[in-house]
């Protein structure tokens, strides 16, 4: 091997050209050649570590040939054309594979980097021996530039990652589009590298800079590129994201696979090869040629990365009923605004709160319900959490307030004194108008302060900017009453207590179900009561399910309870039907 051997085979694979599809660009300078030489045989031959392989070609049945005795492999080698007029008259082919299948002519010109190191070869070959004019020879080396000139512009131009070199997800899809014409219907599997966690990923952009992310990307795709078998062409998708193609096997076989590679990556970290510690995945999708999308190969595999990554496993073969999850949440999503404009969709029901002491009905929470027109009735649980950090999240809080007024301002015009909850979305605290226009909509129901109380979790009350701050105090200072909703759920608890003027406290159900049968619990809600009363809060326990746990909130001193030991979320009708009856066992014994 010389010298330049290994830069040479760097440059061919950086350029990612062997095991790629035809290119019409390059098959047509091949067909000038065969027609200029008037010989059956041109081909762009590019030589690899072992083979010969053929990027265009026509009159040669082969994708690629072996190397040994090959005059395309010494064009790379010297880096010079070699025309051959006859080569029965050559000491170092007469004996060679040319010659055996009937060929008696060769001619070649490197096809030569900017860097001076040669990929291979455009050649020709005919039956006959032929000898060339000066002029051919020129002809023969202008076309070779033209070839490179090819390369180099489909290398910069969109089909490129420019941190790897590797091609990028356009190249993918082309490839694939044109692999399914080859091969349709073929079984292949996309396996999907994800080198760190996309969570993670801003938070190293604002720790380290977006270069060491690069330098990340760019050792870890050389290494895995080193250790793919030499067919596989690897591409760079995303950031820290890479794919490559293999026939399918079994699943096992698949499985082990993506591990093997999994490891080749993490010994990075241990030869400090990368500049900050990866925690690689691999996500494997199966799929037909021709029968399966370039979007929906990279959607599955990467749905695969999820599933590994949730999975502490390493590697994961997509899975459709864990897919179908992610796509019911997608479409929940998409189906929310227009259940926004159906007017049918979307309702409010009332979750009774009584003091403790007297059982008496203070008020109500209004929760969210939506009746899907396909799926049914959805479960606040599964699509609130979906749309609290989206876009969305502003005009269905908006919808629940004036819902939740209007209906307020009813019951206040009956006689009925009650501080109605509405949980409001973090996002709506970052609207420079949402309090002017809650107090607008209040004051234009004739509805006193009193009769609202907005319910806000942890992250709502912090970390929102000054506008959240403004926001929130502008609230307090017209008389709406703040209650902290979750308490003792999120990280930040008792700081928080210290530092927003709150008035309500409500105590999640996750630690109100054990409070009669855990010891642990007791003690919790006992400390959590105690300390917000120190501090000024009204404490309210959500989830009292029996009678047993309404007893002992009241020798904890809790002011109020909702659950449905008191009554299930009601619709207005059956609310004020309930009002009339009241909760009589609500007796503190």
């Amino acid at each position: 091997m010389s010298d330049r051997e290994p830069a040479r085979l760097q440059a061919l694979r950086q350029l990612s050209l062997l095991d790629t599809s035809p290119h019409e660009s390059f098959d047509r300078i091949v067909r000038l050649a065969s027609q200029l030489f008037n010989t059956p045989i041109a081909a762009i031959s590019l030589a690899d570590e072992h083979r010969q392989w053929f990027k265009s070609r026509i009159g040669i049945e082969q994708q690629g040939i072996a190397r040994f005795k090959a005059p395309c492999a010494e064009i790379a080698r010297s880096c010079k054309p070699l025309i051959l007029p006859d080569l029965l008259k050559s000491e170092a082919y007469r004996d060679g594979p040319l010659v055996r299948s009937g060929l008696r002519f060769y001619a070649g010109a490197p096809l030569l980097t900017q860097e001076g190191v040669a990929l291979g070869a455009l050649c020709v070959a005919g039956l006959e021996p032929c000898e060339v004019s000066e002029a051919k020879r020129t002809a023969l080396a202008d076309l070779a530039s033209m070839i490179m000139s090819q390369i180099e512009l489909q290398h910069s131009l969109s089909r490129i990652d420019p941190f790897t070199g590797l091609p990028n997800r356009s190249q993918f899809t082309e490839d694939l589009q044109a692999k399914a014409k080859e091969e349709p219907s073929t079984l292949y599997c996309a396996f999907l590298t994800e080198l760190v966690d996309s969570i993670e990923i801003s938070t190293l952009h604002r720790v380290m800079g977006p270069n060491y992310l690069d330098d990340v990307e760019r050792d870890a795709g050389f290494s895995l590129q080193r250790v793919l078998d030499p067919t596989s062409r690897l591409y760079a998708i995303g950031q820290c994201q890479f794919v490559h193609l293999v026939k399918a096997t079994d699943e096992e076989g698949l499985l082990n696979e993506a591990l093997r590679l999994r490891k080749q990556l993490i010994d990075l970290n241990s030869a400090r090869i990368v500049t900050v510690l990866i925690h690689p995945v691999i996500g494997i999708s199966p799929f037909r040629l021709g029968e399966a999308e370039p979007s929906d190969v990279l959607r599955t595999a990467l749905s695969a990365c999820q599933d590994a990554r949730r999975a502490e496993s390493g590697a994961s073969i997509y899975s459709m009923s864990l897919d179908a999850g992610y796509q019911r949440r997608f479409a929940l999503l998409n189906d929310i605004r227009p259940a926004l404009q159906a007017g049918d969709q979307l309702r409010l029901v009332y979750q009774p709160r009584v003091e403790v002491k007297s059982g008496n009905c203070l008020g109500a929470e209004a929760l969210l319900r939506w009746c899907h027109p396909v799926l049914g009735e959805i479960s606040p649980a599964e699509f609130i959490p979906l749309i609290e950090h989206t876009p969305l999240a502003r005009p269905l809080t908006d919808w629940m307030v004036h819902s939740a007024i209007e209906q307020s301002a009813l019951w206040h015009y009956q006689g009925h004194t009650l501080r109605i909850s509405i949980n409001v979305s973090a996002t709506c605290l970052g609207d420079e108008a949402f309090a002017q226009r809650l107090l607008a909509l209040m004051e234009h129901h004739g509805l006193p302060k009193a009769a609202l109380e907005l319910e806000l979790t942890e992250s709502a009350l912090l970390g929102k900017g000054c506008v959240a701050r403004a926001q929130l105090q502008a609230l307090i200072a017209a008389g709406i009453k703040i209650a902290i909703d979750d308490f003792g759920t999120g990280y930040s608890t008792l700081s928080y207590l210290q530092e927003v003027h709150a008035h309500v406290v409500k105590i999640d159900q996750s630690f109100i179900i054990g409070l009669c049968s855990e010891p642990r619990s007791q003690t919790l809600v006992k400390a959590m009561i105690g300390i917000a009363h120190e501090l000024g809060y009204l404490v309210v326990a959500e989830g009292v399910e029996n009678d047993e746990t309404y007893q002992r909130l009241a020798q904890l001193e809790c002011d109020e309870v909702q659950g449905y030991l008191i009554a299930k979320p009601l619709t207005p009708d059956e609310f004020q039907s309930w009002l009339a009856v009241g909760y009589p066992q609500a007796r503190v014994e």
